[in-house]
């Protein structure tokens, strides 16, 4: 053992940069898992996020006004206390769009318990009577923005008018219509203007536990402290967590996945780093042999060196984390702070690091087995890396053409025909290729954004009448009314098409789920399907679905499926399978003239209508305008995007192509190092024939630049492929169907196989330079 630990150390005193080398990429690897792992967990659970930022309540209790919810701060277990606040349930409007909500009277500055994150505009000012900050989903069902003005509706049915200061994020349940209210907060003045009576009014207060799995516990004491008949709701974490939990399952899986291949690819860098530097010590093995070493004992001192570097990077990068990550600039220092503070945090660090130091040990294991099979002097020579061999007819024909001898070099030596350069372009090529699947994520993300035609939403606004009765148009028929209600928003200048629909719950046969059948547009005006397969309906009985309705029937497009709507059968023929966002794919769509709802003769009487904008309309402002005309008649909606889940998606994407670049320059520098180190025999040869150091020099860089070269080719090729079929892949899964991915713009590719050639560059001008000033009697003794 001792010996084995003198040639250790003897061999880190001799070859300290390579060692440093190994250390830096380590610890460069274990940062890159490690931000990996901040920006999914940042990312893939809002809701747990969000608890941590805003020193989450576990429980909110509301009681009757007259309750002493204060005194629930002495009880054993509680950390803190959010409130109380006084509030009153009411329905506020903005420009045609109702929810009930309950105002909540709060101080000048959010509490710190269970404080709510102003994620636009600011906290109501002190001594306002009239501002509000609304819940991020209530201000979403309201269309509302900070400057908007909405209605509340107080005592006696009198009107409040509040203007909109900020909206917020909170770790409460969200805004459901007919089940839970929206939340907003609002200065004590401007709640007793809404609703002076205290029979009226209620109080609220949260309550952070000490530990979280007593909820049900701490709920029993805290209603039994205050009397049974006080409390009207109580509301657990767990509830809130429940509801969100899909918000963020897209997003989770997408990033999932993207981790899965960021970590094969630092796998690969760290086998390659650990592989050719025990390739690059094949004659000191030798000689190690020569003088008595056993195989097991050349085993034993590789795995005793790299094990060390090993800790020593896993420990650097781990702590470089954790104490200079918050500090990064963007959402990825957001994430790392936040990521800290989550519950889970240390058990992923120590995870993350026993996994890196497990696998490197596997590698080193490996390499070093075949080092304890090396032959002992004797056979040293082939320890030394073989020439490259006679140059090929082109090479000859591109020199004899006075080509640059550093370019016909540099790609004689990036490409020998070795197994070992098709392993480093391979090894390359991941991230590179991690990298455009990512940029076909981003470009599938604004593909939703930028164009919702082709992707099942040609529609940015739907319309609904809000006076069935008739009031709008007295003295008018049912069908007057919506003949006159569809010219009125045609007329508008940023409509460009009016398609009536109606929507059903159906039963599918055997009566053991329901879907959702939609009638959509006439056969004269039919409505633009985005369709991924087969044709347009333009027949009787002809309809398109979603992937979701097909996987759960089991059919195919050109299938007739039957079921039953409102007691009556109808029989529908699929001729194409359209882009379905809604419902988990789980819909049918055909003609109004197909549907047989049992209303009378003719076509199904329509309840909605979808307007199509010209290009560049904004849907906020056609809304509220059509909203105004109409005298507040209409509820005046915008269409839920699946993109809107992946609203954070661009700066994850961000952060995960900077990890994905980090783990691609730790393998060009290995790349680097190895080519070095293998070709400083060829160093005597090219200054022999007159070469001079700065044409060396660009052989060495040009071979790298070429390498890099070949990896991002092959890296975009397949990274585009694997993206498309991921993104539709997880299309398929969700219910939305295939046919949604998007490959990234060719001029994006182009850039990305310029950084990955410039960076090759760059790493490649420094060893190069120093390689090239090297003498020849020191390239001469290594060789001998």
């Amino acid at each position: 053992m001792r010996a084995t630990l003198r040639w250790a150390h003897a061999d880190l005193r001799a070859h300290r940069g390579e060692a440093l080398f190994t250390v830096l990429a380590t610890a460069g690897i274990v940062a890159s898992l490690l931000l990996a792992g901040a920006l999914f967990s940042y990312t893939a659970d809002p809701w747990q996020r969000v608890f941590t930022q805003s020193e989450g309540a576990h429980v909110w209790i509301h009681t009757r006004d007259g309750a002493q919810p204060g005194q629930l701060r002495d009880l054993e277990g509680v950390t803190g206390l959010s409130g109380p606040f006084r509030t009153a349930r009411t329905t506020v409007e903005l420009g045609g769009a109702r929810a009930t909500a309950e105002l909540r009277a709060t101080g000048p500055e959010p509490p710190e318990v269970g404080r709510p994150l102003v994620t636009a505009g600011r906290w109501p000012a002190a001594g306002a009577a009239d501002e509000i900050v609304l819940e991020g989903s209530l201000a979403r069902a309201l269309w509302a923005e900070p400057g908007d003005t909405l209605t509340a509706r107080g005592a006696r049915g009198t009107e409040h008018t509040l203007r909109v200061t900020g909206v917020a994020d909170t770790a409460e349940p969200r805004y459901a219509p007919g089940d839970t209210p929206g939340i907003g907060w609002l200065p004590r003045k401007a709640l007793e203007a809404i609703q002076p009576d205290p029979e009226r009014t209620g109080q609220t207060v949260g309550l952070r536990l000490a530990d979280p799995g007593d909820t049900d516990f701490m709920v029993q004491r805290a209603v039994t402290a205050l009397g049974a008949d006080q409390v009207s709701q109580v509301t657990r974490w767990q509830q809130a967590r429940a509801e969100a939990a899909g918000e963020g399952r897209l997003l989770g899986l997408l990033l999932a996945l993207f981790g899965l291949g960021a970590l094969l690819a630092a796998a690969l860098a760290v086998a390659g780093a650990i592989s050719t530097r025990v390739h690059g010590h094949l004659r000191d093995i030798s000689v190690l042999k020569a003088i008595g070493f056993t195989p097991a004992q050349v085993v034993r001192v590789f795995l005793v060196q790299h094990l060390g570097f090993a800790l020593l990077g896993v420990a650097g990068g781990a702590a470089g984390t954790e104490l200079l990550g918050a500090r990064i600039p963007g959402r990825i220092g957001e994430a790392v702070d936040v990521w800290r503070q989550l519950p889970g945090h240390t058990w992923t660090v120590l995870a993350t690091t026993g996994a890196s130091v497990l696998f490197i040990a596997t590698a080193t294991s490996l390499a070093a087995w075949r080092a304890g099979r090396v032959p002992p002097v004797p056979v040293a020579r082939t320890a030394v890396p073989r020439g490259l061999g006679p140059l090929t007819l082109p090479e000859r024909r591109a020199l004899g053409r006075d080509a640059p001898p550093a370019l016909v070099l540099g790609w004689r030596g990036a490409f020998p025909g070795r197994a070992r350069s098709l392993a480093a372009v391979g090894r390359l090529a991941v991230p590179l290729a991690m990298i455009t699947a990512a940029l076909g994520a981003w470009a599938t993300v604004d593909r939703f954004h930028e164009h919702p035609e082709e992707v099942g939403l040609p529609a940015a606004l739907t319309v609904r009448d809000g006076s069935p009765d008739g009031s709008g148009f007295p003295g008018s028929s049912e069908a007057d009314r919506r003949a006159r209600t569809e010219r009125l928003l045609a007329a508008h200048p940023d409509v460009t098409a009016v398609h009536p629909g109606t929507e059903v719950e159906a039963l599918v046969p055997g009566q053991t789920a329901t879907i959702t059948l939609r009638g959509l547009g006439t056969d004269a005006d039919p409505y633009p399907f985005a369709l991924a397969e087969g044709r347009l309906p333009d027949g009787p009985d002809e309809a398109v679905a979603g992937q979701g309705l097909l996987d759960l029937l089991d059919v195919h497009v050109g299938d007739w499926v039957r079921m039953t709507v409102q007691g009556r059968p109808q029989i529908l023929h699929i001729t194409g399978r359209s882009i379905e966002p809604e419902d988990g794919g789980r819909v049918i769509s055909t003609s109004l003239d197909n549907l047989d709802l049992g209303d009378g003769p003719g076509p199904a009487t329509p309840d909605v209508h979808h307007l199509v904008l010209r290009e560049g309309a904004d849907a906020g402002e056609v809304g509220a305008e059509l909203a105004a005309s109409f005298d507040g008649r209409l509820e005046v909606r915008e269409p839920a995007n699946p993109a809107d889940e992946l609203a954070g998606v661009r700066g994850v994407l961000a952060g995960l192509i900077a990890v994905l670049a980090l783990i691609g320059l730790t393998e060009l520098s290995t790349v680097l190092g190895a080519r070095v180190r293998d070709r400083g025999r060829d160093l005597l040869a090219l200054k022999a024939i007159g070469l001079t150091p700065r044409q060396i020099a660009g052989v060495i860089t040009v071979s790298t630049a070429f390498t890099a070269l070949a990896a991002a080719l092959a890296g975009t090729v397949v990274g585009a492929a694997a993206g498309r079929w991921l993104i539709d892949a997880q299309g398929r899964s969700s219910g939305i169907g295939a046919g949604i991915a998007q490959f990234p713009h060719p001029g994006v590719l182009l850039l990305v196989a310029a950084a990955a050639v410039s960076g090759a560059v760059a790493v490649s001008a420094v060893p190069a330079a120093r390689a090239s000033r090297r003498r020849i009697a020191d390239t001469l003794s290594e060789t001998l």
